[in-house]
């Protein structure tokens, strides 16, 4: 039925454009006028190359339509914002990753679980906005490390007007008991720092975002260093995320372990035991949220930025978990205290004179998840430390440098 509809109106738009040629009206500059010129269904035209000429004219504007739009990804005011002189790039980069999970329930206990933070270094090398590398993890460099299950991916790409954090973390067996809080009367300090490789967690997913003042305020200068601010300027900006989070607890592992820790006498007077609306086995959920918020780009020096950004979002949680809740949609599934609230934010600093540049960034993600006996929550991020040099200047700044110097 559609199929037929878009034909008949193919047609109608046909005999009207033809009615109107054959009856000799002028046609306007409009994009009709441009896209079908009057020659253009005229059996025996004057002019063999009319035909042509239209198609030349048709795709040619079609192609300046797609070209204006994805020149606006990186339309920028110059009086704010410099583009990059270079096409390539070398960078040493030190990157430090962490994470917390914190399980809490109606009865006021308490369970955060941490793992061991890494410490990655490694170079990267850059072509345009392109960045691959590798970072070795120096803390576990040791190939029999039992810390090697470990796994994550985080990449941004950002232009000027839209930005994209992909990630995904797959935890290691090299967890341990932040903080530990079992109600009145149970003093818990003994658990903290103590080792536990029966949690298990993963997390995946993407955030888009759009800058409304993207001509003036740039995100790749404080973050990939493909522009510079040169006055300061901020926006805001609105987005959409999906993430994908999976838990999974040996609570009989860890009652065993809070037992021999605290004393049997303790937990046979019941003061140290876990309190069963905890006891999950495993909980898969995704969140989708809407973000607004707002990020400023402060130059205070010559060559010196410094941002900060915080977006917070609202989230809708599907789950499922061990209780055989399904994380299919339905609309008579619809519950408003499924809805929660999201955070991420963002600060950096760099120093860049458009051949060096040496900075400091992070971002950090927070995820809130509420049932009706338990509640979890979730932060995790990233500090990068880097150093590198731009090299391969552009054809025009060549050409420039050369004008400069003949003068």
């Amino acid at each position: 039925m559609l199929m037929k509809r878009f034909l008949l109106t193919c047609g109608l738009l046909f005999c009207l454009v033809s009615t109107s040629v054959r009856a000799g009206e002028k046609v306007d500059s409009t994009v009709m006028g441009t896209l079908f010129n009057s020659s253009m269904f005229r059996p025996h035209s004057e002019d063999s190359l009319v035909r042509a000429r239209h198609n030349r004219t048709f795709f040619h504007q079609v192609g300046k339509v797609f070209t204006r739009f994805f020149r606006e990804f990186d339309h920028i005011d110059t009086a704010y914002i410099e583009p990059q002189h270079y096409i390539y790039t070398v960078m040493l980069q030190n990157t430090n990753t962490y994470e917390e999970y914190t399980l809490y329930n109606k009865k006021g206990q308490k369970i955060s679980f941490a793992p061991a933070p890494s410490w990655r270094l490694g170079p990267y090398v850059g072509w345009s906005w392109v960045f691959l590398g590798y970072t070795l993890d120096l803390k576990h460099i040791n190939a029999s490390s039992n810390h090697s299950s470990k796994k994550e991916l985080d990449l941004s790409l950002y232009s000027s007007m839209l930005g994209v954090d992909f990630f995904w973390r797959q935890t290691g067996n090299d967890y341990h008991i932040q903080r530990m809080s079992l109600g009145d009367g149970v003093n818990a300090d003994a658990m903290h720092k103590v080792d536990f490789d029966g949690f298990k967690a993963s997390i995946r997913g993407l955030n888009l975002y759009y800058i409304f003042n993207h001509r003036k305020f740039s995100y790749p200068a404080a973050y990939s260093q493909s522009t510079m601010q040169r006055r300061s300027a901020g926006s805001w900006m609105v987005g959409l995320g999906y993430t994908r989070h999976q838990l999974e607890v040996d609570w009989d592992k860890l009652s065993a372990l809070v037992d021999e820790r605290l004393g049997q006498d303790a937990a046979h007077e019941g003061k140290s035991r876990i309190d069963s609306s905890l006891m999950f086995s495993k909980i898969k959920y995704s969140d989708y949220s809407a973000t607004v918020g707002y990020g400023y780009n402060w130059v205070f020096a010559r060559n010196m930025l410094f941002n900060a950004s915080l977006s917070m979002g609202l989230a809708y949680n599907l789950s499922s978990s061990d209780n055989g809740e399904s994380d299919k949609f339905q609309i008579k599934d619809f519950r408003f205290k499924n809805f929660n609230l999201d955070g991420v934010g963002r600060f950096g600093i760099v120093w860049n004179n458009m051949r060096w540049y040496v900075g400091a960034s992070t971002v950090i993600h927070t995820y809130n998840y509420k049932k009706d006996h338990f509640s979890t929550n979730n932060s995790f991020g990233s500090v990068n430390i880097y150093a590198g040099f731009n090299f391969g200047a552009k054809k025009r700044y060549r050409q420039n440098a050369k004008a400069k110097d003949s003068k």
